[in-house]
């Protein structure tokens, strides 16, 4: 900006002579000046007799720029009407030129004239008041009435809706654009303009969002200044929504074998009703994805947690435009896998002749390298014994586990083997006749009795 200045004040002289005519050419293509006097009022007649004849003059001022200038203009009343437009020509240079109207009234009037000037530029004058009375008073010139103000102001507050309507009045005694302003606790909060014939009433609302109290106050600021009485209001919002909580736990710490899968829980609370929650999960500083849900008193939401290895994790809720909750931290320990073994494994096989059963007992020691529940199941002949469980503990890592089970098939008459197995361990039981075989019966004779 300083060097476009520094160049303007640097310019050369014939730029200078170029500017020059330039506002030569400006001033030569520029409208005349042009001014309209207050009209003057005289009358003609007798005191009390009508009809009254008055007659309106004033000047016109021109300056003219260029010669031979026309002069257009016309008579406003004050019923509305305008007279028939007139024009004169004047020559350069300030020229004044008075002109008349004049009107005959045959009955009591009272109303006023101005002039108005249409070209060459558009100038009103001030206007002239008038009184003719045909009942023995003089027809005379009268003052303008003065333009009487008023205005006033109430406040209506509902509490229900959390906000305050401010009613005003704004009264006049003619038409008249006004201008004003609603000033509240010392604050201009809205501006406006209306058009008030007679009286009017204008209207401000205050939506505070939360209780409010003061003062307020309507003020005309145009075309005069007035202001209302100050009137004070008190807004008491009262919040009928639920209030929404919500709190968050993490799970156990946690020791064994890995990946595992743990679960963080929150709870989303509302104090009464039904509503309806937006909140999101925040992983370890990281803020997830907003999510919704309706809460009739407290619900239970799950954010899950896939550990592949030893560590920790964090969890918190925050609720949309509301606060955060506290951080929790779960913590995985990963441990070498358990692993299990059997061994002394050892059986027996025992014979029932009458009931011609043979039942298969035994043992075998269970080891493991961990707290775990081992389940295994004892193989006769390839056919099962029975599922059995032990619980293995840290106090207690190693347990004997006995086993036993009926087994069919087997020719207890003669001697043999059968095959235990556990889990890979076996163990053959051998074993010879169980039962004696039945003696034979002897063939009858012929003539035996």
């Amino acid at each position: 900006m300083l060097a476009t200045m520094a160049a303007g004040l640097l310019a050369t002289p014939a730029a200078a002579a170029t500017g020059s005519a330039q506002a030569g050419k400006t001033a030569s293509s520029a409208k005349p000046a042009v001014f309209a006097g207050t009209p003057k009022v005289s009358f003609s007649g007798e005191k009390g007799e009508c009809p009254v004849r008055v007659t309106f003059s004033s000047k016109i001022k021109v300056k003219a720029v260029k010669g031979k200038t026309v002069v257009a203009y016309r008579w406003l009343h004050g019923d509305g009407s305008k007279s028939k437009v007139k024009t004169f020509t004047v020559g350069k240079g300030v020229k004044s030129v008075t002109v008349k109207e004049s009107t005959t009234f045959k009955g009591d009037v009272k109303g006023w004239q101005a002039l108005q000037v249409l070209s060459p530029r558009k100038a009103t004058s001030k206007k002239a008041y008038f009184k003719v009375s045909c009942e023995g008073e003089k027809p005379e010139v009268v003052e303008p009435e003065k333009r009487h103000w008023h205005v006033d102001a109430d406040a209506w507050v509902d509490e229900g809706r959390c906000e305050a309507t401010l009613i005003g009045r704004i009264s006049v005694s003619s038409p008249r654009w006004v201008h004003y302003r609603w000033v509240v606790n010392g604050h201009v909060v809205e501006r406006d303009s209306v058009k008030v014939y007679d009286s009017r009433k204008v209207y401000h609302k205050i939506r505070p969002h939360k209780s409010l109290r003061g003062w307020a106050v309507l003020e005309i600021v145009g075309p005069r200044h007035a202001e209302s009485n100050r009137v004070g209001f008190k807004i008491w919002c009262k919040d009928w929504s639920p209030k929404v909580s919500a709190s968050v736990s993490a799970p156990a710490d946690y020791t064994g074998a890995c990946p595992v899968e743990r679960n963080f829980s929150g709870t989303l609370s509302v104090s009464h009703g039904r509503g309806k929650v937006t909140y999101r999960w925040i992983r370890n500083g990281v803020a997830g994805d907003w999510e919704t849900t309706y809460v009739h008193g407290s619900r239970v939401v799950f954010d899950p947690w896939k550990a592949t290895e030893s560590g920790t994790a964090t969890r918190a809720i925050e609720l949309y435009r509301g606060p955060t909750t506290g951080t929790v931290t779960g913590k995985v320990t990963c441990a070498a896998p358990v692993t299990v073994s059997y061994s002394n494994l050892t059986a027996k096989v025992e014979a029932n002749c009458a009931t011609k059963t043979v039942t298969v007992s035994g043992s075998v020691l269970v080891t493991a390298t961990g707290p775990t529940t081992v389940k295994f199941t004892p193989r006769a002949g390839g056919k099962s014994l029975g599922e059995r469980t032990v619980e293995l503990t840290a106090g207690n890592l190693s347990k004997t586990v006995d086993f036993s089970g009926s087994v069919e098939g087997i020719d207890l008459t003669k001697a043999g083997s059968i095959s235990v197995t556990v889990e890979g361990q076996s163990y053959s039981v051998q074993y010879g006749v169980l039962c004696p075989a039945p003696a034979p019966q002897e063939e009858k004779k012929d003539g035996d009795v």
